[in-house]
């Protein structure tokens, strides 16, 4: 038995039970074990939570609190002394909060409208007319949800025409090695997919170097095989494209998905280009899913 729990007994869990708020947090250095038996007896006292009793003595604080419980609930998610990703990332940093509750939200539209276990509805590519529109943040935040939900999900940067330093490498700040465009030219393999730590379940494909050829590249069967493989070993594969309307490539990508979520941006996206692209997605045979207003 070790030392803290020897000596406050009220913080050992019986075997095989979770563990709880006081341990996890006594664990990770949050909490010190002699606060925690203040917290369990004010919590006696006065008939509370372990939460609620933390929060009025000020002990703990509410980040705090919903961290516990996210080690309780198997929910992964980053804290501000995990900066080893960038804060655009909400879904990892900041889940509880309202851009997090949206993310949710538009998961759980697409579970009932795509991802719902047909073998070939696992596939889906985040879309829009122009630049900055907030593809990437999307597609990024979307897989993480995902991954939260424990779904094996796979994020793959399809814009093969951004810098090597953007896109998805930046957002997760992934090492410079091979990406898709390697895969697809035959250079690279299964090892180019990188694992997100800290966030179980999700892993990431970058873009890699920018080739000549990126429709060319998308065109292949070696893209087609990339999703067979994908859709084996993951239950969702979400993509991020380039703008729509500046190249064919997103819709390549979207045909090969089936399926296709359109992003606009408040105050940037044109009404008529967002429609246009729609329209060709549609007559390609890509089912769109809907659209997300991009506020931010």
């Amino acid at each position: 038995m070790n030392t803290v729990t020897s000596l406050y007994p009220h913080l050992i869990t019986p075997a095989g039970a979770a563990r709880s708020i006081g341990e996890i947090l006594v664990a990770s250095g949050r909490l010190s074990a002699e606060d925690a038996t203040r917290i369990v007896q004010h919590q006696k006292v006065n008939k509370l939570q372990f939460g609620d009793a933390a929060l009025a003595l000020k002990v703990l604080t509410k980040d705090d609190i919903d961290f516990a419980l996210s080690k309780q609930f198997d929910y992964a998610y980053l804290t501000e002394l995990d900066p080893g990703l960038s804060p655009a990332l909400v879904a990892a940093y900041k889940p509880f909060s309202r851009v997090g509750e949206d993310l949710r939200a538009l998961r759980s539209q697409l579970v009932l409208r795509w991802f719902n276990g047909n073998p070939m509805h696992k596939v889906l590519a985040v879309v829009s007319p122009g630049a900055s529109e907030g593809r990437s943040f999307i597609a990024a935040n979307l897989a993480i949800v995902f991954a939260q939900l424990g779904e094996r999900t796979l994020l793959i940067d399809g814009d093969l025409r951004a810098p090597p330093a953007g896109g998805q490498q930046a957002l997760f700040k992934l090492e410079k090695n091979a990406g898709l465009s390697s895969i697809l030219a035959g250079r690279a393999g299964r090892e180019a997919v990188q694992p997100v730590p800290g966030l179980p379940g999700l892993a990431v494909l970058s873009a890699g170097a920018v080739p000549p050829n990126p429709q060319e590249l998308l065109s292949r069967p070696n893209f087609g095989q990339l999703l067979i493989t994908a859709r084996e070993q993951f239950d969702v594969i979400i993509i991020d494209t380039p703008a729509g309307n500046a190249y064919a490539d997103a819709e390549i990508i979207a045909s090969r998905a089936g399926a296709a979520l359109m992003v606009a941006r408040k105050n940037r996206s044109h009404l008529k280009s967002t429609a246009m692209l729609a329209r060709r997605l549609q007559d390609s045979g890509v089912a769109l899913m809907g659209s997300v207003l991009n506020d931010a």
